[in-house]
């Protein structure tokens, strides 16, 4: 089995770029599952049910998203609105789970895959450096006993490099796969951990390389250089698709191999090339 994880995706040029190159993507490589992090679809900061909802149209199976969630108050209307009328869609659309008691949306979903394939993704955020939610380690202990899939994903959107790593450690043969969000900076420590889950510090951006993290340069430099606050745009070149590719054993859930991919408009992808 194979499940594709998108890398978080920027604005429109990264939404763009994922109409574009995914479906021949999941074709070539024989996708069963598309997973995406979506928190900065919209303009580069927040996600809209409008855009969520395209982006599922485009095959990917479940979003994921971070500490942008709540920019746009139209996704925190349509999970609140969702709670009350189930909606489908609305259900595929993750907030992290460690979020405060009584937040809208949901931490994790669980579906089969369409070759009947059980499975679920885990949306999980960090604390360091980040905003004090409750503890991540131990909501995805909680979390993982109501589970009853083999095929776990956990997207853990997280700033600090020590604290992914030690998270992969912590889930290490409990889930088939741990990929970090967050800092839209592909990191190349791709590997299997020996009790067999998939792990990464950072799968990067899907969005506009010739920015600042997605942000036009100009703008990013003179905050840096000034000190004065700015109003960021995003940026809209050179934009790149980044994932990965995790392959794991369907009845065990256990992985076997996790393989990085960065994607250009008009680039060929070739297994295991950079």
């Amino acid at each position: 089995m194979r499940i594709l994880f998108i890398g978080d995706i920027f604005g429109r040029p990264g939404r763009h770029l994922v109409a574009e190159r995914v479906p021949e993507l999941v074709k070539q490589r024989g996708i069963d599952l598309v997973i995406a992090n979506a928190e900065n679809a919209a303009a580069g900061f927040g996600l809209t049910p409008s855009i969520a909802i395209e982006l599922l149209g485009l095959g990917i199976d479940v979003l994921t998203t971070g500490n942008h969630v709540w920019d746009k108050r139209e996704l925190v209307e349509f999970f609140q609105q969702s709670e009350h009328n189930f909606n489908e869609n609305a259900r595929r659309v993750l907030r992290p789970a460690n979020f405060p008691a009584g937040s809208p949306g949901w931490g994790h979903f669980e579906g089969k895959t369409r070759r009947d394939v059980p499975f679920a993704v885990v949306n999980l955020q960090g604390r360091t450096f980040m905003a004090a939610n409750e503890d991540p380690f131990r909501a995805a202990d909680a979390i993982l006993k109501s589970i009853s899939a083999k095929v776990v994903l956990v997207d853990f959107h997280a700033e600090a490099t020590s604290e992914k790593v030690a998270f992969g450690w912590y889930l290490d043969g409990r889930v088939t796969a741990v990929v970090g969000t967050h800092t839209h900076i592909p990191t190349a420590d791709e590997r299997v951990l020996p009790k067999g889950t998939a792990y990464i510090t950072d799968v990067g951006m899907s969005g506009p390389y010739d920015s600042v993290i997605g942000v036009e340069k100009e703008l990013a430099l003179h905050r840096f250089l000034s000190g004065m606050p700015a109003r960021f745009e995003p940026a809209k070149g050179d934009p790149r698709l980044c994932a990965v590719i995790i392959e794991c054993d369907r009845d065990t859930g256990r992985a076997s191999a996790i393989e990085r991919v960065m994607l250009g408009p008009h680039e060929h992808h070739q297994p295991g090339k950079q």
